[in-house]
């Protein structure tokens, strides 16, 4: 058996997360997408659809979406932990929502993988849209860690 560089490692990693939300077709289907994944966590967007609105009135976006946003993300900060997750599921995860995002304006989930131990990964995440100053929603969770 040959040892790869940690180079290859990383890059190992960074393909495993980044597959792991292209097999999640509730996450295909709601358009996220990887901007960026390092060791420190991950950073996914959802740009903003008229079907993805949770009241026409106003168009603001779903929480439900936000939600599944930011669950995706904390998971793949998880997978591309330098611990090695193969994979990775929801134990618990609370979010609050701390004002509607902006109609029209893409929102974006940041997590990172502040504790891990043998098998539970704890994470925590924040939802911004364009107006960067305050946050849509805050997130901690933890996720199972499996290797």
């Amino acid at each position: 058996m040959t040892e790869e560089a940690p180079s290859d490692l990383s890059e190992q990693r960074r393909r495993i997360a980044r597959q792991f939300i292209e097999v999640i077709p509730h996450a295909r289907a709601l358009g996220m997408r990887f901007d960026m994944l390092s060791d420190e966590g991950a950073e996914i967007s959802l740009p903003w659809r008229e079907d993805l609105v949770g009241d026409p009135r106003s168009g603001v976006i779903h929480g439900g979406v936000i939600s599944a946003l930011m669950d995706t993300c904390c998971g793949a900060a998880v997978m591309a932990h330098p611990t090695g997750a193969r994979s990775t599921a929801t134990i618990d995860l609370r979010i609050d929502y701390m004002r509607p995002a902006v109609p029209g304006q893409a929102i974006r989930a940041k997590a990172s993988c502040y504790h891990i131990t043998r098998s539970v990964a704890f994470v925590r995440a924040v939802a911004m849209d364009d107006d960067d100053s305050r946050p849509v929603a805050s997130a901690t969770g933890a996720f199972t860690v499996e290797r």
